[in-house]
């Protein structure tokens, strides 16, 4: 197993040690003890990604609703000249 990582990093990296993990656990061939530290470690991850997801998720929604609520610009088609 690599040295130990911080406990929330980046979604990208979440994903890429969550799949790391995974693809170890299906191998089975690992001790009870060790497969059980990666699963608790996989746990850690998905619980990471879907806090990441979910802030991600809020901003554009407060994004969208500052967008809507903004006043439309008038339309000027260019005139022909």
């Amino acid at each position: 197993m690599s040295p130990r990582k911080p406990k929330n990093p980046p979604l990208e990296e979440a994903l890429e040690e969550l799949e790391e993990v995974v693809n170890q656990l299906e191998q089975g061939d690992l001790p009870l003890e060790q497969a059980l530290k990666l699963f608790e470690r996989g746990i850690t991850l998905t619980r990471s990604c879907q806090r990441s997801l979910e802030e991600a998720e809020q901003k554009v929604k407060i994004l969208s609703e500052k967008s809507l609520d903004a006043e439309p610009e008038p339309f000027e088609p260019d005139q022909p000249g």
